[in-house]
């Protein structure tokens, strides 16, 4: 079964996005119901901010806390950002047990932690954070247009929302079957990460646009999704060509200071390449940063000090 996962950036609890949910025992019924299926990210931006809906992952097992007696973790495969953060009363609310009819929200049932979803109120929370067509499209995007996904409800972009009074369990599929495909995830990301960064090198500051108005700066995965990885913006980071070879062979790396490492390895002097100030220019909100869990995952399986 689906269900809501609230999470917020400075939670007591041994979160990590997309990688691994940490909650107490009064959830795990809750829990266990969605092992093999999906669930939604949900919580505030910062401390200041509302309710919002930020991403999707699927629910892989869950195991006790090492530490914690009655605390669990569930670990997450799969994960994606959406394209852009869903507050949860956009167009009168996606929970019906959340948002009343009369557009009150149930003050109880906001508190919880894990909420169960059905299959229509997934679909249309996942249909509207990913709503938008890529910026500056590759070659592979205009691949995607017009091909046929099902019967023509999901459209590259999730063109088209579905009605939340619909409860038949089939229509969640096209939007699972979209979200699966990796080719079509792979654009989502690179799409998210060039945001992100504005189209700018993290390692040597560069933003080239060719003439069509596309950037040459690629949405590199710290840790590649074959590896254990998944399409969370804290596991991208956006390099030239160059310095995307370099990093994933392990020429170079970052700390979590944001220090870049040169691997001794090295055969010429890229100091030219580099930012001066052996820094990477990333986003300033921490959200869009890279994360330690990857970076150290980076230094440790690829880097070549």
């Amino acid at each position: 079964m689906k269900a809501i996962f609230y999470h917020k950036p400075d939670s007591p609890y041994d979160d990590a996005e997309g990688v691994r949910y940490h909650f107490p025992q009064s959830y795990l019924t809750r829990v266990q119901k969605t092992v093999g299926d999906w669930i939604v990210y949900y919580g505030p931006l910062n401390e200041r901010d509302g309710r919002y809906y930020t991403g999707t992952a699927r629910v892989g097992s869950i195991a006790p806390h090492p530490e914690r007696p009655k605390h669990y973790y569930a670990f997450l495969n799969d994960y994606i950002d959406f394209d852009r953060a869903v507050e949860y009363k956009e167009n009168g609310g996606f929970e019906r047990r959340l948002v009343q009819p009369d557009g009150q929200i149930n003050q109880g049932y906001k508190v919880q932690a894990v909420r169960l979803l059905d299959e229509a109120e997934y679909a249309a929370i996942v249909s509207a954070g990913l709503s938008a067509s890529e910026t500056w499209p590759d070659g592979d995007a205009h691949e995607l247009e017009g091909e046929p996904v099902d019967d023509g409800f999901v459209t590259e972009g999730f063109a088209e929302s579905p009605q939340p009074e619909i409860l038949d369990e089939e229509f969640s599929r096209p939007v699972i079957e979209l979200i699966t495909r990796r080719k079509w995830r792979d654009i989502k990301f690179r799409h998210n990460v060039r945001v992100a960064y504005d189209r700018t090198c993290a390692f040597t500051g560069l933003r080239l646009i060719n003439g069509h108005g596309r950037p040459e700066v690629a949405a590199a995965h710290i840790r590649p999704v074959e590896r254990g990885g998944n399409d969370w913006i804290r596991n991208g980071i956006a390099l030239s060509g160059t310095v995307h070879w370099m990093f994933d062979r392990g020429l170079l790396s970052l700390a979590d200071d944001l220090t870049i490492l040169k691997s001794r390895h090295l055969n010429h002097d890229v100091s030219h390449l580099i930012n001066k100030d052996m820094k990477a220019q990333v986003p300033r909100e921490l959200r869009l940063q890279p994360h330690p869990i990857y970076l150290s995952w980076h230094r440790q399986c690829v880097f070549k000090g």
